[in-house]
C-alpha cells in the first residue's frame, strides 16, 4: 500500500507537469495561433500524454507489464487517456459553448475529473506486477 501511495504522489506531480504542458499549449494555440478550441485541446492533450507517459515510465511506476513492448505500452497508455480526452471535450463544450465560461478554467475543471480515473486504469492495466499463477 505504501508503494501505491508513493506512486500516486509521483503520478500527481507528473500529471501536474503534463497538465501544464497541455494547458499551456491549449491556451497558446487558441489565444495566439487562433486555433479552434477543439483542435487546440486535442493537440494539447497529445503533448500532455507524451509528457505523462515518458515521466511515468521514468519516475512514477516501477513495474511495467509491457516494458518488453514499449510501442504497445504507449498505445495502451494513450488509449486510456482517450476516455479522458472525450470527457474533457464534453466538459469544455458544456463550459465554453453552453455557459460561456473561461476556457482555461473549464479545462482545469475537466482535468479534475480525469486524474483519478487515469491513475487507476493505468496502474491496473499497465503498471503492476503480473499475477503469479501456480
Amino acid at each position: 500500500m505504501i508503494l501505491v501511495a508513493k506512486e500516486f504522489m509521483r503520478y500527481l506531480a507528473v500529471s501536474a507537469l503534463a497538465l501544464a504542458v497541455d494547458l499551456g499549449l491549449f491556451s497558446f494555440l487558441m489565444r495566439v495561433a487562433s486555433f479552434p478550441w477543439m483542435l487546440a485541446a486535442t493537440i494539447g492533450f497529445i503533448a500532455g500524454v507524451g509528457v505523462a507517459y515518458w515521466l511515468s515510465i521514468r519516475i512514477v511506476f516501477r513495474a511495467r507489464r509491457l516494458a518488453h513492448a514499449p510501442g504497445k505500452e504507449l498505445l495502451a497508455f494513450a488509449l486510456i487517456g482517450v476516455a479522458g480526452l472525450a470527457l474533457t471535450q464534453l466538459v469544455l463544450w458544456v463550459g465554453i459553448e453552453q455557459f460561456h465560461a473561461n476556457p482555461e478554467l473549464t479545462k482545469l475543471f475537466a482535468a479534475g475529473f480525469t486524474f483519478l480515473a487515469n491513475f487507476g486504469l493505468r496502474k491496473f492495466v499497465l503498471f503492476r506486477r503480473r499475477a503469479v499463477v501456480c
